[in-house]
C-alpha cells in the first residue's frame, strides 16, 4: 500500500454554508461553522482546521467559502496563508468550488491527493478518523478511485443520505453500489437492519488526477469552464478570471455531478463519533448533560422542574426557567427562541417568516 507524503496531501475544507437550522444562533452573516457551538472556546471551523494539520502542512489546507465570509475565515485562522482562502463569488453548490480548487491544486502539485471535508461536523474519536483518512489516502495513491468515508449507522435516521455498498473488501475498501437520498422512516429501518448501508458523511478522498478525469467525463461543462483558466491559477490573473467565470458554472453538488454517476467510487466504513450537527437536537445528542438531561451554555442559570432541554444564553445574561421539558431555548441577544425539540424541523421555515416580517437583520 502506498504511503502518501504529507507534502503531497491537500485538504479542502468546505465552509460556505449558512447553517439555517441553527437559527437564531447561526445567521447569514455569522453561520454555524464560525460559532463556538460546543461552548469550548473554539469554532467548528477552528476545530476542523486543527484536526487536518495532523495529516498535512498548513500551507496545503484550503478553505472554500463564499467571499462574504473570507474576512471571518482569516480572522479565525490567522496562521493560514491568505491565498489559501478560496472565496467563491456566487453560491453554486459544491461541484464548481471543488473543480476550481482542484485545478488550482493541480497547478501546484500534479501528484496531489486531496481530502474534501465539511467545516461544521463533529468528530469525537479523532484518532480513528485520521486513521481512516490515511487509509483512504493510501488507497487513492495506488488506485484511480473516488473514496467516500461512510458512517456505520447507529439508528434509522431520516436526516442523512445513505450509501449502499458491497460487503466484499480490498484493503478495507468497499465498492459503492448506489447513493440514496434521505429515506422515510420505514426505508431507513430497512437500510439499518440489512447491514448493507452507511450514512453519507460528505467526506471525500481522491487524487487530483482522478477528480479532474471524473469532472471531464461526467461534468464536462464545469470542467471546460475551469480548464479555460488553467494558465491563471495561482497568478495575479486568477481573481479576475474567477469573478467573471465562476457565476457561469452549473449550480450542482459534487454528489449529483460526479459521485452518483462514476463507476470508480468506493467507501471506507467507520465509527468515529461523527455528527453533522445539522440541528439543535443533533447537538443535544452529543454534548454533556446535567443530572436532569439538560444541556446549558451561558453564564448563570436558575432551573427548576426543567428536563431534557437544550439551553444557550449569552454570557452576560441570567436565565430563570421553570417547568420546561424537551425544549430548545436559544437567546442570541437579538432573538429569543423557545421551541419544542420535537418540532425543531420547523425552525428553518419559522426563521424565513421572521425575516419576511422583521427584515434581513434577522436572517
Amino acid at each position: 500500500m502506498n504511503r502518501i507524503s504529507m507534502q503531497d496531501t491537500y485538504v479542502l475544507i468546505m465552509a460556505g454554508g449558512v447553517g439555517s437550522r441553527f437559527w437564531p444562533k447561526s445567521r447569514n452573516n455569522f453561520p454555524k461553522q464560525f460559532i463556538d457551538i460546543l461552548g469550548i472556546g473554539k469554532s467548528l471551523l477552528q476545530l476542523t482546521h486543527e484536526r487536518f494539520q495532523k495529516i498535512c502542512p498548513q500551507e496545503n489546507i484550503f478553505i472554500l467559502s463564499n467571499e462574504q465570509y473570507s474576512g471571518l475565515v482569516a480572522e479565525q485562522l490567522p496562521g493560514l496563508p491568505r491565498e489559501n482562502i478560496i472565496a467563491e463569488p456566487s453560491r453554486n453548490n459544491t461541484a464548481p468550488c471543488i473543480a476550481y480548487a482542484s485545478f488550482k491544486i493541480s497547478q501546484l502539485n500534479p501528484l496531489a491527493k486531496i481530502v474534501v471535508a465539511p467545516s461544521d461536523h463533529l468528530i469525537l474519536n479523532e484518532t480513528v478518523f485520521l486513521k481512516k483518512i490515511q487509509q483512504a489516502l493510501s488507497y487513492v495513491g495506488d488506485n484511480d478511485a473516488l473514496v467516500t468515508l461512510g458512517i456505520t449507522p447507529t439508528r434509522p435516521d431520516t436526516g442523512y443520505g445513505y450509501i449502499n455498498y458491497n460487503k466484499e473488501e480490498n484493503e478495507g475498501v468497499h465498492q459503492v453500489l448506489k447513493f440514496l437520498e434521505k429515506p422515510n422512516l420505514e426505508r431507513a429501518k430497512e437500510f439499518v437492519a440489512s447491514g448493507d448501508y452507511l450514512w453519507n458523511a460528505g467526506i471525500f478522498v481522491w487524487s487530483v488526477g482522478s477528480i479532474l478525469t471524473a469532472l471531464a467525463k461526467y461534468s464536462p461543462a464545469i470542467f471546460g469552464l475551469f480548464e479555460k483558466g488553467k494558465t491563471c491559477y495561482n497568478t495575479s490573473d486568477e481573481k479576475a478570471f474567477i469573478l467573471e467565470n465562476y457565476p457561469l458554472s452549473d449550480n450542482i453538488s459534487i454528489d449529483y455531478a460526479i459521485m452518483e454517476k462514476a463507476e470508480n467510487v468506493y467507501t471506507i466504513p467507520g465509527e468515529f463519533g461523527w455528527s453533522d450537527l445539522g440541528t439543535w437536537a443533533s447537538l443535544y445528542e452529543v454534548v454533556d448533560k446535567d443530572e436532569h438531561n439538560n444541556v446549558f451554555s451561558g453564564h448563570t442559570i436558575n432551573l427548576s422542574d426543567t428536563t431534557n432541554c437544550m439551553i444557550q444564553i449569552p454570557k452576560d445574561k441570567v436565565a430563570v426557567i421553570k417547568g420546561l421539558d424537551n425544549f430548545i431555548v436559544v437567546d442570541d441577544g437579538k432573538v429569543l427562541l423557545i421551541y419544542p425539540k420535537a418540532n425543531e424541523q420547523e425552525i428553518k421555515e419559522v426563521s424565513k417568516k421572521i425575516v419576511a416580517l422583521c427584515g434581513d437583520d434577522f436572517a
